[in-house]
């Protein structure tokens, strides 16, 4: 599993992250959140209106149990760590 982040730096919102489980499968939009000073990362999910008018959604990835979304989930965060160490962010001043 390849995974490459891309930095967003707006709001709670540190970067995206896009997945290359196998050759030529990809899955986007894993979101990599700061919440009161932790790193979180949180999983796409599709939201649809039903007949009812009622919201519903579903998560886009699954898990066998809960410890393997643990592990998953784990995974995305130490190579967001690592890719972190190498890109610095940079912040700009503006004095305006």
């Amino acid at each position: 599993m390849e995974i490459k982040f891309r930095d967003v730096n707006y709001g709670i919102v540190e970067a995206r992250a896009v997945i290359q489980f196998s050759e030529g499968i990809f899955i986007n939009e894993i979101t990599v959140l700061r919440k009161e000073g932790e790193i979180e990362i949180e999983l796409p999910v599709k939201s649809f209106k039903a007949k009812d008018g009622k919201i519903h959604s579903m998560d886009i990835i699954t898990f066998e149990n809960d410890d393997k979304k643990t592990l998953f989930l784990l995974e995305i965060k130490n190579a967001y760590a690592e890719w972190r160490k190498k890109l610095k962010k940079i912040r700009i001043y503006d004095p305006q």
